[in-house]
């Protein structure tokens, strides 16, 4: 399995994207210049953290213009797998590929801690590895990672299954503790934690492999 990871102006975690697929997961991966109409021969898409176009209008608002991304939807559209971290998830939701918005946290200030996360779903190709209410020890570091959606929108994703992710504790204030999402064809994934920086034993966990791992065992099997 063969996956892309796209870099924009600005991404910061797109080597750390690499290095988790490469290196602990074992898989060939390329880097995907933001400017690219085209994707590749890859089978599977990151869109790492990082603050895309240095987030001058707002997070992701830039990216979501950018040539690559019309490839990423036509991509999503046909049913490729498609991750979101952070920054990631931020261009999903402003590309319309994902519900909602994340917009500052809850006490104005940018968070960068280990948080415990529980698996809300594992009928998704990103945690299908997991069991459904499994905790999982991820880290965030985000400014802007406050999910909110409207009322309609949090009754479908709770209805449909689609929350993958929730806070246990949750540091930023967002809405029924939601740290990532589902879109609806279930093959893209926005979180704001990054599981890219807990794959690696040396970084004190290995938790975030899990994601990457089902990816991969939903391509085994598609």
């Amino acid at each position: 399995m063969r996956f892309g990871v796209v870099v924009f102006p600005g991404s910061n975690c797109d080597h750390d994207a690499w290095y988790a697929v490469k290196h602990n997961l074992g898989h060939p991966v390329d880097f995907i210049w933001h400017d690219s109409d085209k994707l590749g021969n890859v089978d599977a898409v990151i869109l790492p953290g990082g603050f895309s176009y240095g987030d001058y209008l707002r997070c992701g608002a830039i990216a979501k213009f950018s040539p690559v991304m019309s490839a990423v939807r036509k991509f999503a559209a046909e049913g490729g797998l498609v991750a979101g971290f952070c920054n990631g998830f931020q261009i999903l939701t402003e590309s319309h590929l994902l519900p909602g918005a994340l917009i500052r946290n809850r006490d104005l200030k940018f968070i960068c801690k280990p948080v415990e996360l529980i698996t809300a779903t594992s009928d998704s190709p990103f945690t299908s590895t997991l069991r459904k209410g499994q905790t999982i020890t991820v880290p965030i570091a985000h400014g802007e990672g406050c999910y909110v959606a409207d009322p309609e929108t949090i009754e479908r994703l709770e209805k449909e299954d689609r929350v993958a992710f929730r806070y246990v504790a949750n540091p930023n204030g967002a809405m029924h503790g939601i740290a990532g999402i589902l879109n609806e064809g279930r093959n893209v994934l926005g979180m704001m934690p990054h599981p890219e920086r807990a794959s690696d034993p040396l970084m004190g966990s290995t938790d975030g492999l899990a994601i990457f791992q089902s990816m991969v065992s939903a391509f085994a099997i598609k």
